[in-house]
C-alpha cells in the first residue's frame, strides 16, 4: 500500500475516531479515548493507533498526508458547560430584555412532555450575557433599510466605556434590521474599536450583520453570541491540533467540517459554523455510498457511545434545517438535519430499588472514567458492560487488545445495582437492558420515517459509529427496510465522510421578493435583476474568502441558491438555482419552476400550490473547490465459504440462551462471503453482532448486508 493522502477525525463525546486513506481507497482505522481538556491529545493518540495499524510513524504519516481534517464537539462543550468568554452586548435602545425574553420555542426545547405539561419545573436557558451588561443605544432602522431614528454616537460611548471596565472579553453588537441595512452597526463596531484602543484592552467586537445577515432578530442574536462565547476555546482547540500536526512534519493548515457540508480552514471568521460537525460527516459518507448501490433514499445511522444521531437522504434530497436548537438556543446556521436521542453503549443504567424502575441515561460513562469494564475508575454500569457480559464484546480484542475488559468486575457491578434490585439473573436483566435501548433507537427510526411520506421499503439502512453494529439488529428489527447495510469502517465513518467532502463557503442573505402566480413580464424580469445583483455580491464575498485560504481562482466553482416558499406558508425550502444568472422573464420562470419541482420531492406532488404565488426569502451562493478524495474498490464476488475469516467460537448470550457463536474477523471478510448468525464479526474499533439465523452478506464493494431471517 502506498503512504496516506486523507487523515480524517472524528473527536465524539466518548472515542476519537480516525481514519487514514490513500489514493486507491485503501484504508486503515484508528481509536482513542476523547481528551476534553486538550483536544491534541487524543488526536495524536488516534492517529497514532491509525499510523501503527498502517505500519508507517507518526512522522511519516503526517509529512505525507495533502489533508487533515478535524471535526470535534469541543465548542458545544464549552456552550453546554457555560465555560465560554465574558460577554457584553450593545443593541437597539428597547431590546435589552431580549436575552431574557429569549424564544417560547427555544425556552421549552429539550423539555420531556411531563415536563411541559407541569410548567413549575420550567426554567429559561441560562443567558449568556446577564442583564448588566446589555447595554441600549438610540438608532433605529425599518424593514425597508431607511433609517428612522439616527445614531447617537454618545450612546455607543457610553456603553462602550462601560463594558471595557466590566473587563469583558468580547463586545456583540445586534440591532434590528441590521440585516437589511448594517450602517448602524458597522458605526457602533468602528467606535468600540476606538474605545477599546483608547483604553489599551484586548477586546474583540462582533457584529450580528457579519457573522449571519438573515432575518430573525433572536436567531441572529444568538449566532453572535455564540460565535463571541464559544469559538474563542474552539480555535485555541483547533490550532493545538493543527500544532501537533505540525510538529510530526505536516505542511499545510488544518481543515474542519461545516454544519452544512464542506471543509474549511480553522481560521474560519464565522467558526460556530463548525459546531455541528461531526455527525455531519455521516451523511456526506451516506450520499457517497448511495451513488455506488444506487439508492438516493437513506436513513444514516450513528449510534456512539452517548447517542443515536438519524439523517434522512430522502430521494435525494438533504434536508437543510436553518434553525437548528443547539443547547436550547434557536441559530441562524444552515445545518444538514439531524434528529437525535440519547442511545449509546456508555449510557449509564439505573434501577430505583423500591419500584423497579429502570432508567437508561441520560447520563454517559464518557471516556473518562468510562464503562466499569474498562476499569478506569468507572463505578456505574452501562450498556457496554452488558454487551461484555453477555459474551458480545471480545475482552481481550477491544480496541485491538489495547483496552482489557474486566467483565468479571462489571458482571458483579451490574448483579449488585441492577440485576438484584429486579429480582432476576444478571443475564437476563443484561439483554433486558440492551433491548430497552435498541427498542428506543427502533422507534426514533420508525418516527424518522414516518415524517418522510415514503414507505420504509425504499430506504437503505446505514448503520455505523462504533455501537452501531453491535445493536444493528435490535434496532432494524421489523421495519421492513429495502436493505441494511453497514462497514468493516463503521467506527470511522464519520470521519470517512468528511473525507468525501470538498472545500466551501456558503455567503446568504435575507430578502423579501413576492412573485404573484399571475406576474408581468415586466415584474418577472424585475425580479430576475434583483436576484442577479445580489447573487453577484454574495459570490465576490465568498470568492474572496477562498482565495485568503490559498484556493487557485481557477478551481473555485460557484453554484448560487434560494430558499423560496408558496406565499403565506411559514416554512421555507432550499433550491439550488438552474441558472447563474436570471435575465429574462423565462429565466424567472425556470426558477420558480425548480422550486415547484423541489417543493414536491419534499413533500408530495399533490402538494404544489403555485396559485397562491411565490416568496423568495433568502439568497445565496455556494463557492466550492475540489480535494483528493478516497474511492472504495469494487471487486469481484467468490465463495460464500468465510473459513478464511473465521477464527473460532465463543459463547454469546443472544434470545435468552447462551449459544456457541462463530467468530468472524471483519477484515479477512472478502465479497461473496456469507455469515449465518449466531455469529460474531469482531473489527478492533467495533462489533457486529449477528442473531441466530440472520445472515451477512459481502458484497463487491466489501460493504455488509445484514438480512433478518
Amino acid at each position: 500500500m502506498e503512504n496516506p493522502i486523507v487523515i480524517g477525525i472524528d473527536a465524539g463525546g466518548t472515542m476519537t475516531d480516525t481514519i487514514l486513506v490513500d489514493r486507491h481507497g485503501h484504508f486503515k482505522i484508528g481509536k482513542a479515548a476523547t481528551t476534553p481538556k486538550d483536544e491534541a491529545e487524543g488526536f495524536v493518540a488516534s492517529s497514532l493507533d491509525a499510523a501503527e495499524a498502517w505500519g508507517i510513524s507518526l512522522e511519516s504519516l503526517f509529512s505525507g498526508v495533502d489533508v487533515v481534517l478535524y471535526s470535534g464537539t469541543g465548542m458545544l462543550n464549552t456552550l453546554l458547560s457555560r465555560t465560554g468568554r465574558r460577554l457584553g452586548l450593545i443593541t437597539t435602545k428597547g431590546m435589552e430584555d431580549m436575552i431574557l425574553m429569549g424564544r417560547g420555542l427555544q425556552a421549552w426545547a429539550d423539555y420531556s412532555y411531563a415536563d411541559r405539561l407541569h410548567a413549575v419545573t420550567h426554567h429559561h436557558p441560562d443567558p449568556l450575557v446577564p442583564r448588566r451588561r446589555t447595554h441600549g443605544v438610540t438608532e433605529r432602522i425599518d424593514h425597508f433599510g431607511d433609517v428612522v431614528l439616527p445614531l447617537y454616537d454618545a450612546d455607543v460611548v457610553k456603553a462602550a466605556r462601560a463594558l471595557i471596565k466590566d473587563k469583558v472579553d468580547a463586545i456583540c453588537i445586534m440591532t434590528i434590521f441590521s440585516h437589511v441595512n448594517p450602517v448602524h452597526e458597522k458605526r457602533i463596531a468602528e467606535i468600540c474599536r476606538e474605545e477599546v484602543e483608547k483604553a489599551g484592552a484586548e477586546i474583540t467586537v462582533y457584529t450580528s450583520h457579519e457573522v449571519r445577515p438573515v432575518i430573525r432578530e433572536q436567531s441572529r442574536l444568538n449566532s453572535v453570541l455564540i460565535e463571541a462565547y464559544a469559538t474563542s476555546r474552539g480555535r485555541k482547540q483547533l490550532r493545538g491540533i493543527e500544532d501537533a500536526s505540525k510538529k510530526y512534519g505536516f505542511k499545510y493548515g488544518v481543515q474542519t467540517l461545516l454544519s452544512f457540508g464542506g471543509l474549511t480552514s480553522i481560521n474560519h471568521p464565522r467558526l460556530h459554523e463548525t459546531m455541528i460537525s461531526g455527525p455531519i460527516g455521516g451523511i456526506l459518507g451516506a450520499a457517497y455510498i448511495g451513488k455506488l448501490i444506487g439508492n438516493d433514499s437513506l436513513i444514516c445511522s450513528d449510534m456512539g457511545g452517548t447517542s443515536f444521531d438519524m439523517g434522512v437522504i430522502s430521494r435525494g434530497q438533504t434536508r437543510i434545517e436553518n434553525e437548528p436548537l443547539m443547547d436550547r438556543f434557536k441559530l441562524n446556521v444552515p445545518t444538514l438535519h439531524l434528529d437525535t436521542i440519547g442511545a449509546g453503549a456508555g449510557m449509564i443504567l439505573k434501577v430505583d430499588p423500591l419500584t423497579r424502575k429502570i432508567s437508561l441515561g441520560p447520563e454517559s460513562a464518557g471516556s473518562d472514567p468510562g464503562p466499569i469494564c474498562f476499569d478506569r475508575g468507572g463505578t456505574e454500569p452501562t450498556i457496554a458492560d452488558c454487551d461484555a457480559i453477555l459474551g458480545r464484546l471480545n475482552p481481550d480484542y477491544f480496541l485491538g487488545g489495547k483496552v482489557k475488559l474486566q467483565v468479571e468486575k462489571a458482571r458483579a457491578a451490574f448483579k449488585e445495582k441492577c440485576a438484584d434490585p429486579l429480582g432476576v439473573g444478571v443475564e437476563e436483566a443484561a439483554e433486558g437492558m440492551i433491548e430497552m435501548l435498541e427498542a428506543d433507537a427502533n422507534n426514533a427510526l420508525r418516527r424518522v420515517i414516518s415524517g418522510q411520506g415514503i414507505h420504509p421499503s425504499e430506504f437503505t439502512l446505514l448503520s455505523y459509529g462504533g455501537s452501531g453494529p453491535l445493536h444493528l439488529a435490535g434496532c432494524s428489527k421489523g421495519i421492513g427496510f429495502k436493505d441494511i447495510i453497514t462497514f468493516q469502517f463503521a467506527a470511522g465513518f464519520s470521519a470517512f465522510g468528511c473525507t468525501t467532502a470538498d472545500y466551501m463557503r456558503r455567503h446568504s442573505v435575507s430578502t423579501q421578493i413576492d412573485i404573484s402566480a399571475r406576474a408581468t413580464e415586466d415584474r418577472l424580469v424585475a425580479a430576475g435583476a434583483q436576484i442577479t445583483r445580489v447573487w453577484s455580491d454574495l459570490e465576490r464575498a465568498a470568492v474572496d474568502e477562498m482565495l485568503a485560504d490559498g484556493h487557485a481562482r481557477e478551481k473555485i466553482k460557484t453554484v448560487p441558491f434560494f430558499m423560496a416558499r408558496y406565499t403565506g406558508q411559514l416554512e421555507d425550502v432550499e433550491v439550488i438555482a438552474p441558472l447563474p444568472a436570471v435575465n429574462s422573464a423565462d429565466d424567472m420562470r425556470a426558477v420558480l419552476a425548480q422550486f415547484e419541482e423541489v417543493y414536491a420531492k419534499a413533500n408530495h406532488r399533490v402538494s404544489k400550490y403555485g396559485e397562491a404565488g411565490f416568496s423568495l426569502m433568502e439568497l445565496g451562493v455556494i463557492a466550492t473547490a475540489d480535494k483528493i478524495k478516497p474511492t472504495l474498490i469494487r471487486r469481484p464476488l467468490g465463495t460464500a465459504n468465510p473459513q478464511s475469516a473465521h477464527k473460532g467460537t465463543r459463547e454469546a448470550y443472544i434470545g435468552g440462551r447462551w449459544h456457541k457463536a462463530n467468530l468472524y474477523e471483519m477484515d479477512l471478510l472478502e465479497p461473496g462471503h456469507e455469515v449465518t448468525g449466531p455469529a460474531i464479526i469482531e473489527h478492533p474499533a467495533t462489533t457486529l453482532v449477528v442473531h441466530p439465523n440472520d445472515r451477512v452478506f459481502i458484497d463487491e464493494w466489501t460493504l455488509l448486508h445484514y438480512i433478518h431471517a
